[in-house]
């Protein structure tokens, strides 16, 4: 049985094509600077998002940490939202590494930091205080995507109060499909910003951070403080470069395919709490969940079940359309057993 993996749009596998063009990809020592499939993808993207350079690192989470590393000095702050993951779930890497203060900010429902709460949350110029110097959003948030207007209005914020503004963009071109704009559209804000090649786009490994050259050279020596500096990192690269030329406009079927799971589960009696772009959010009572779980696993279906009501399906390239239905008959039939 084909096993169908809806934990997370990180599990996909790279196709045949991808494979064939890392294969060819020509390589040389990236921390030299000489790897000319990783200087390629670098080049792309800053020019494809508008800025003048790009540093290729192994994971979001680096290339999030990075941006704050060199936008921030020690004793700095940034403010970020409450459930972003440069704040929740990337092991507080600002605070043990670099020394920088997170000022958490609640979420608005449709993922953007109320401009009041970030403007309450600016520190005066005060010994007492951490020095406040970078607005961090994120795009998509759960799998919504941020109001284009509000970018331009937390810009003008920005520039208004002295911080830098950084985009962990790990979803952004979900973002831009979903909104039916250029990516650049979005990026075009932003001091910097985070693109993770290994989510809905389907690359092995990868993330680029994208910047002005003087942030990106920071940024490069903090890779190699890091350990994050790679060699012959280009047979990487080209998966990324491969993800780009052909993985971009297929979102729009990951996003189709996470809109008719939801129906289908909402047919099924399933509570559906959201859907947007990807993602797929349902509530299951949590005396049910082992109950989830077993069905779920004798169906080869596999979700991130833990131990709150809240569970998550996020559809990518290896989740086509026989594996929506069997998902939904999966739980069509969790729910008749619950009756």
């Amino acid at each position: 049985m084909n096993v169908i993996d809806l934990r997370s749009d990180t599990v996909t596998q790279p196709t045949p094509a991808m494979r064939d063009a890392m294969l060819r990809a020509p390589v040389g020592d990236d921390v030299y600077g000489e790897d000319p499939t990783v200087n390629a993808l670098q080049q792309r993207l800053a020019d494809e998002l508008g800025f003048e350079a790009g540093l290729f690192v192994p994971s979001g989470t680096q290339s999030n940490l990075l941006a704050l590393i060199s936008h921030c000095a020690r004793g700095d702050e940034y403010l970020v939202g409450m459930d972003a993951h440069a704040y929740k779930y990337e092991g507080g890497g600002a605070a043990v590494l670099g020394s920088i203060q997170p000022q958490p900010i609640m979420h608005a429902a449709d993922g953007t930091l109320p401009l009041d709460d970030i403007e309450r949350a600016i520190k005066p110029v005060d010994a007492h205080f951490a020095r406040s110097r970078l607005l961090c959003l994120e795009n998509t948030w759960h799998g919504r995507p941020l109001p284009l207007e509000y970018f331009a209005q937390a810009r003008a914020l920005c520039d208004r109060r002295g911080l830098s503004l950084h985009l962990d963009g790990a979803r952004v071109y979900n973002a831009a499909v979903a909104c039916g704009v250029p990516v650049r559209e979005i990026a075009q804000h932003f001091d910097s910003v985070s693109v993770c090649l290994s989510k809905g786009l389907g690359a092995p490994v990868g993330s680029v951070l994208l910047g002005t050259q003087a942030l990106i050279e920071t940024a490069a020596r903090w890779r190699k403080v890091c350990g994050g500096g790679m060699r012959q990192a280009g047979i990487l690269a080209a998966g990324a470069l491969h993800a780009l030329d052909h993985h971009v406009a297929r979102l729009a079927d990951d996003h189709a395919r996470a809109a008719r799971l939801a129906n289908g589960l909402r047919d099924a009696g399933i509570t559906v709490t959201a859907q947007h772009t990807n993602m797929v959010f349902i509530d299951v009572p949590v005396e049910r969940l082992p109950a989830l779980k077993q069905q779920m696993d004798a169906a080869g279906i596999r979700l991130s079940i833990g131990y709150t009501p809240l569970v998550r399906l996020v559809t990518h390239l290896d989740v086509d359309d026989e594996g929506v239905e069997r998902t939904v008959t999966a739980f069509q039939q969790f729910s008749s057993r619950a009756a």
